[in-house]
């Protein structure tokens, strides 16, 4: 599914940009936050505002120029505002000219996103979205995968709670087993213990237009429902037989300390591939017999099968009601609008725990847990996807080796965005059991 780009040779000038050489000194910006005035991208500038490096140089972006003159007020900075809408192709060019790394909040991606991260891949310049669109990632890996590469930019998807909990708890829990000389994951499982948090809007819009496309066309029906959807080469991944995001599991299966059963988690569908994506970039270094699931806790009482049961068949209904115009109609009444959030006290309290069971191929078990505060899809979020940014600029020295492209969280950025994270009050931890 990879497409080759014929590249002109002016597009070749900016590969892998130091933070401190001649191509950091070409650019205007370090970081532009495109969707600044939306709800999430003004959490990301907060973020940004109190707790990039002294002397990042960071910018405003968006379709209002109104708009991001209130945020700058509200954050109290200087920084300069950038002006262009989602399909403006010459100003989105001279965006991604001008700066070193874009983070882009503005979604549903499929729909606003493509020229923006083709802006990006063409000139060079780094970025870094918070989508959980399979067929978005999908084309946007054959659309850009191969010109970033000729580029040297990273074009890191997924920089949220889609997919960083998972992609990069996965990265530790084999780092560990590597450490031990422990063989390779085998069977590997992540499992949500504890969750608070709000809807985001925007993953239900983006959630709307991904089963509006894939109603009428069964191709991308059919990419949108296989296990392997973003790996760089479908055929030449292991059979490994069926894998299924919307199962409900027997937690004592997985391990012991896990008790009841356990319900499909929202997300998984998104996130597994990502995982499945980073282990093909690396050579299948997770291991060629590496099977990777996900699944929610929802306690361990007697009721737990029949909770377990409720919430897979709530997801389906879900995923039911928004493919039919009446009950579609109906949930869009109820559901949380794009741009729509919790207010800062219900953000501060949410948080999250995610807990990976792994077993190895010489038996060995290992756990490791990915824990953090804030609303998973809003205050933690800006936190991972501010960090994984500031790692682009500040870190490239520690960065994993790339030649440029279409990467996952784990593969552009890997111990840099740990380390960072940690800093920043994230618990990411790995053990033999």
């Amino acid at each position: 599914m990879r497409q080759h780009v014929k590249l002109p040779i002016g597009n070749l000038a900016r590969r892998n940009p130091e933070p401190d050489g001649e191509s950091a000194a070409m650019s205007d910006h370090d970081i532009v936050v495109y969707g600044a005035s939306g709800f999430v991208g003004e959490l990301v500038a907060k973020y940004l505002a109190e707790h990039a490096a002294a002397g990042t140089r960071i910018a405003l972006a968006g379709r209002s120029e109104a708009k991001l003159m209130q945020v700058r007020q509200r954050l109290r900075v200087d920084w300069p505002i950038l002006v262009a809408e989602a399909a403006d192709e010459p100003a989105l060019q001279k965006i991604a000219a001008a700066t070193r790394v874009v983070i882009t909040t503005v979604g549903p991606y499929a729909k606003y996103g493509k020229t923006l991260v083709q802006a990006c891949a063409a000139a060079g310049t780094d970025y870094v979205d918070l989508t959980g669109e399979v067929l978005f990632a999908r084309q946007s890996i054959d659309d850009n995968h191969e010109l970033a590469r000729a580029t040297g930019a990273r074009i890191v998807h997924s920089c949220g709670f889609d997919s960083i909990p998972s992609d990069i708890g996965v990265h530790v829990l084999d780092q560990q087993v590597k450490a031990d000389g422990a063989g390779e994951l085998t069977d590997t499982t992540l499992v949500v213990t504890s969750m608070r948090g709000g809807v985001s809007g925007g993953t239900i819009d983006s959630m709307r237009h991904q089963l509006d496309v894939v109603k009428t066309d069964g191709k991308l029906r059919r990419v949108a429902a296989s296990p392997y959807s973003l790996s760089p080469d479908r055929a030449a991944e292991p059979d490994l037989g069926r894998q299924d995001d919307t199962a409900t599991l027997s937690g004592p299966e997985i391990d012991l300390r896990l008790r009841g059963t356990l319900a499909p988690f929202f997300m998984a569908s998104y996130n597994t591939r990502v995982v499945r994506r980073s282990n093909a970039l690396r050579g299948w270094a997770y291991g060629r017999t590496f099977r990777y699931r996900e699944a929610m806790s929802v306690g361990a009482s007697p009721l737990s099968p029949v909770l377990a049961q409720v919430t897979r068949l709530g997801l389906g209904a879900l995923m039911i009601g928004l493919s039919l115009p009446p009950t579609r109609y109906v949930l869009d009444r109820v559901l949380p609008k794009p741009g729509e959030g919790p207010d800062e006290k219900s953000r501060d309290n949410g948080h999250f725990t995610m807990d990976l069971f792994g077993t190895t191929t010489t038996g060995a078990r290992y756990t490791a847990r990915v824990r953090a505060k804030g609303d998973p899809g809003y205050a933690a979020t800006a936190v991972m996807l501010g960090e994984s940014a500031l790692a682009l600029v500040h870190d490239r020295d520690v960065l994993p080796p790339s030649e440029g492209g279409v990467l996952t969280p784990a593969t552009a950025l890997g111990d840099a965005l740990v380390a960072r994270l940690r800093s920043a009050g994230m618990e990411i931890s790995a053990k033999r059991s």
